[in-house]
């Protein structure tokens, strides 16, 4: 089978797997972020809001727009939380049974290349995987069309899938590989030389090894880079949105102070 790992010492699933390590223990801090902006806001909107608004209507004071529209909303959210959970729920279970469905995973999986920075990182991640699987199969002795094949069905990218049967096809015709995969226009041009290159030598499965290797390395690169640059941004983000709640409430206050 082409996903047992036991036959190579670097293979497919173990990069996988090695990918999805780094990447969970990657999120868990940005996630933990946004995880205490969502309780902070919940908290500042459900509870201290209405206590706000509670004092101002005592006072009768006359409120700045954005203490009237803070008030509004934190009042609304405490008279219809029923409501607007009963809604995330609805939302989350058919965002669910969307992406599980066939055109739901397509329209996933084309979203995840037009992302910024991790678009990237989404395209090198399944350049690799599927370079690795082919390198594999093809050092293992399986031909090359029907390596393509199985390379194509053991992707979890329906574009990528799509552009190697494509391949695969022109392969069958008598096309060499680095024209096939060229003609797609997905991958890049150093993938597709460094095939080029391995086809004319003979040596196509130690070259899809050192492509794999390759975007492998800039993978966790990128991926660490773009965690660096989120953390401070979700702090940043944090301190817009709290610091904005608390000034809206807290300017009536100063205004009274003044006059």
């Amino acid at each position: 089978m082409p996903q047992k790992c036991r036959k190579r010492p670097v293979s497919p699933c173990l990069f996988d797997l090695s990918f999805r390590k780094k990447l969970i223990s990657s999120l868990w801090y940005p996630a933990l972020l946004v995880c205490a902006l969502g309780v902070m806001l919940t908290f500042l909107l459900t509870y201290v809001v209405p206590q706000f608004a509670d004092l101002y209507n005592t006072l009768n004071a006359k409120l700045p727009a954005i203490t009237i529209f803070m008030l509004s909303l934190g009042k609304g959210i405490q008279n219809y939380y029923y409501i607007i959970l009963a809604v995330l729920a609805v939302l989350i279970v058919g965002g669910t049974i969307w992406v599980r469905s066939d055109s739901g995973s397509k329209s996933l999986d084309s979203i995840r290349y037009k992302l910024p920075i991790f678009g990237q990182i989404w395209m090198k991640y399944q350049i690799a995987m599927f370079s690795r699987t082919l390198s594999t199969l093809l050092s293992g002795g399986l031909p090359l069309v029907p390596s393509l094949e199985t390379a194509s069905h053991s992707i979890n990218s329906f574009k990528i899938s799509s552009n190697v049967e494509h391949a695969s096809k022109r392969v069958r015709e008598g096309r060499a590989l680095s024209f096939s995969l060229e003609e797609t226009q997905f991958f890049p041009d150093l993938a597709i030389e460094m095939v080029e290159v391995g086809e004319s030598t003979g040596a196509l499965p130690a070259m899809l090894n050192s492509v794999a290797e390759f975007y492998e390395e800039d993978v966790q690169t990128a991926l660490g880079a773009s965690m660096a640059l989120i953390k401070p941004i979700i702090l940043i983000v944090m301190a817009i949105f709290v610091g904005g709640v608390l000034i809206s409430l807290y300017l009536p206050i100063f205004t009274l102070g003044v006059h």
